[in-house]
């Protein structure tokens, strides 16, 4: 079956950097665009950043432009979001979805603190 499996959220101060990673099993990576999403406590989850199968078109979020960065890595069936100059709102669930405009699977997240 589907799985995607995040990791790499934890506690960062504000201006530091996290790089999440997303593994995928199940299906024919290769084949889909994928996207992040991110919720916050008590707001509905909103895009952060996607891309398409071979990673020529990416889109980002307006409140992330410039700071993130999302590719992947199809010979490892691995979807990544590089995260720059992290501020506290950027507190948050982040899950690793597949799709483009419409998304099928969710992974099940993984937990960003951005915290002095």
């Amino acid at each position: 079956q589907v799985q995607l499996v995040e990791s790499g959220g934890g506690l960062v101060q504000p201006g530091g950097s996290l790089r999440l990673s997303c593994v995928a099993s199940g299906f024919a990576f290769s084949n889909y665009p994928m996207s992040w999403y991110r919720q916050a406590p008590g707001k509905m989850r909103a895009l952060v950043a996607r891309i398409t199968t071979d990673g020529a078109n990416r889109s980002l979020g307006d409140s992330v432009m410039g700071r993130f960065t999302i590719s992947r890595d199809n010979a490892k069936n691995t979807v990544y979001l590089q995260m720059n100059s992290l501020k506290p709102e950027g507190t948050a669930m982040y899950y690793c979805t597949r799709g483009w405009s419409t998304v099928d699977y969710w992974g099940q997240g993984t937990q960003v603190t951005v915290s002095s």
